[in-house]
């Protein structure tokens, strides 16, 4: 499999996912799209300092992996993405955070320290939050979501062409990178010097393919806007999700429960 067919089967895998029948993925997307986006700011509103009362929100992500029928893999592939940029902040906070704040044996636990582990516990728990959000409802439902929730049309507009045909580009990318290859047999890939000529080529393509698609799209009545038929409302099973998931969420915000535990043990 060619790195080009990889890319397409890495941007299809979370939708065939979504695809599936679980409890989870039978939820009203409306209210999987609120729960994740109340989780995720609980989850950042949590001092640098306070990676204890981060530790019962991964309960969340994991009771949904297992009742969406979702696998790790795909999920951990894509998360490893976003560590990078959280791993150079947390560094820095190493390097410049140096006040000890606990000593065991021989060891010193800085204020870096624990601002480095919140800050990737948060990487780790916002990300797989959105992923397992996409996992378990279809791109078409999340723009009825964003429609419904009155966000800008032309910002809709965008994440849905951007999304419909990324895996087109990749195709077109895929066939010239195979022309390429079969002019020059005995390279391994596209040399620097003519990687100018190949981008320019790709995105004078694109344009053309664009083009064609919009005249497309108007030949089919479209005007600058998404029209979807009137979806289901939200039934009782999804109410009640919502009202418990949320009540938990924040019960866990404002009690440390791991700190609660753990004085209750000792």
């Amino acid at each position: 499999m060619s790195q080009f067919q990889k890319s397409i089967y890495t941007l299809t895998t979370l939708e065939d996912l979504a695809g599936r029948s679980t409890p989870v993925h039978r939820l009203n997307p409306l209210i999987k799209f609120l729960i994740t986006g109340i989780y995720l700011v609980l989850v950042i509103s949590f001092a640098p300092d306070q990676v204890s009362g981060l530790i019962p929100f991964v309960f969340y992500p994991v009771l949904m992996m297992a009742f969406g029928d979702i696998p790790l893999k795909p999920l951990l592939g894509r998360m490893l993405i976003a560590l990078p940029f959280s791993l150079f902040a947390g560094i820095s906070n190493l390097i410049f955070q140096r006040t000890v704040l606990l000593q065991y044996g021989g060891l010193l636990i800085t204020q870096g320290m624990i601002s480095f582990f919140s800050i990737l516990i948060k990487t780790v728990l916002t990300v797989m939050a959105v992923l397992i959000l996409i996992a378990t409802t279809g791109s078409r439902d999340l723009i009825y979501v964003m429609i419904r929730l009155r966000c800008p049309s032309i910002f809709v507009l965008q994440i849905t062409m951007t999304f419909r045909y990324l895996e087109l580009l990749i195709e077109e990318a895929s066939v010239m990178y195979h022309a390429y290859l079969l002019r020059a047999p005995k390279e391994k890939g596209i040399k620097l010097a003519h990687t100018g000529a190949f981008l320019g080529q790709l995105l004078l393509r694109s344009f053309d393919r664009a083009e064609r698609i919009y005249h497309a799209m108007r030949c089919r009545g479209f005007e600058g806007s998404i029209s979807f038929l009137k979806q289901a409302k939200v039934d009782y099973p999804s109410k009640i999700f919502f009202i418990v998931v949320t009540s938990l969420l924040i019960i866990m915000r404002l009690i440390n429960i791991s700190e609660l535990m753990g004085k209750l043990i000792v």
